[in-house]
């Protein structure tokens, strides 16, 4: 049986160590030395470097809808913290430095989440979406990953997306932040705006490089192991030039893991491990 944590024996501890956690989260960045990204421009940078967009309803989580449309209100809460962000050469984007108080005057509402491992809502629920476009964006520069966590258990299908497998990034303040570093001498520009069906992400930029990059899979492995089920697949990304669409380099950036907690097509392999 798994050892159980303090705040799961004593609740009422759950609020003190919750402060506590974002006094040391946010503290630790206030001290690591970065200069963290705060400054918009309303005037957009010349160059688009990639564009995306992702559905804002997926109708395979079996809950209410209701959730869903808590969850754009609370995409489009954030959004106003992001958009129109600018990362300069050597500064250091994150996530929850710039989303921290996105509700401090509109309360979010309960979207769903994930809590100790479980689907659940809670207020705020669906953010996540948010980091992983994100993720997908960032993917498709030259800025350097710092720091990104992967959901351990993917517990519905993802909705169709120009975003190959393995590319999510999930959040959660206090614990687990999305941040990116410039380390080129170029600026970037994140812009978020929403249709009615749809988020859309754009990353512009201040100089053209002559390059633009693409995000691929390698061949996705599933397996069972302990009665469960988990998938595995590369990332690569591709740098390509812009005047002659040919690829001058390739590499992994890392081999995504998580387990499946739903049922995979008919006919899908499934090799045994363990």
């Amino acid at each position: 049986m798994p050892r159980k944590r303090i705040t799961q024996i004593f609740p009422w501890l759950l609020p003190l160590r919750i402060k506590q956690r974002l006094f040391c989260f946010y503290t630790k960045m206030y001290l690591d030395g970065n200069r963290y990204s705060e400054t918009k421009f309303e005037t957009a940078l010349p160059y688009q470097l990639f564009k995306t967009s992702c559905p804002l309803y997926n109708r395979e989580t079996g809950f209410d809808m209701v959730y869903q449309e808590n969850k754009v209100f609370n995409l489009k809460l954030a959004a106003t913290t992001l958009d129109r962000i600018v990362i300069e050469p050597n500064e250091t984007f994150s996530f929850w430095k710039l989303v921290r108080y996105a509700d401090k005057a509109i309360p979010y509402k309960d979207g769903l989440t994930v809590i100790d491992g479980k689907l659940t809502t809670a207020p705020g629920g669906g953010i996540c979406q948010m980091s992983n476009l994100l993720f997908w964006m960032f993917l498709h520069t030259p800025l350097t990953i710092v720091e990104r966590h992967g959901h351990n258990v993917k517990d519905f299908p993802e909705p169709p997306s120009d975003a190959p497998m393995g590319v999510d990034a999930t959040v959660s303040e206090g614990w687990l932040d999305l941040k990116v570093k410039n380390e080129t001498e170029m600026s970037f520009q994140i812009r978020i705006t929403f249709d009615k069906d749809h988020i859309i992400g754009r990353l512009l930029t201040d100089q053209n490089n002559g390059q633009f990059y693409e995000v691929i899979n390698g061949k996705p492995l599933y397996y069972r192991k302990n009665d469960k089920i988990y998938e595995e697949v590369d990332v690569k990304q591709r740098t390509i030039l812009t005047t002659t669409g040919d690829c001058i380099s390739e590499k992994l950036l890392y081999r995504n893991k998580c387990e499946i907690g739903y049922p995979l097509p008919e006919g899908t392999a499934i090799a045994q491990k363990g």
